[in-house]
């Protein structure tokens, strides 16, 4: 396996903390719209649960986010190899 460059592990790292900050934040906006339309719903009547709808669909998207941010692994050197070689045997699929 080779060494890895440190700018490119630096370069990653980086990638790394600016993703976990964009989750950060991408919680925040969620809570706190979400918080101003349960308030808008309390205040304007108690009916029907509208915000549910938003709180769902928003939440689906929050968990995609949290998926790719602290679930999916890095590529590794063999999955690279392995695609390379699946590449040259023709089996590989254009992007």
């Amino acid at each position: 396996m080779a060494v890895a460059d440190p700018a490119d592990e630096r370069a990653e790292a980086i990638k790394r903390i600016n993703a976990r900050r964009d989750f950060t934040k991408h919680v925040v906006v969620y809570a706190v719209v979400n918080a101003a339309l349960i308030l808008i719903w309390l205040v304007t009547s108690t009916g029907y649960f509208w915000p549910g709808w938003v709180l769902g669909g928003w939440g689906i998207g929050l968990a995609l986010h949290a998926w790719d941010t602290y679930g999916r692994r890095p590529i590794s050197e063999d999955e690279i190899q392995r695609e390379i070689q699946r590449s040259q045997r023709g089996g590989g699929a254009a992007p």
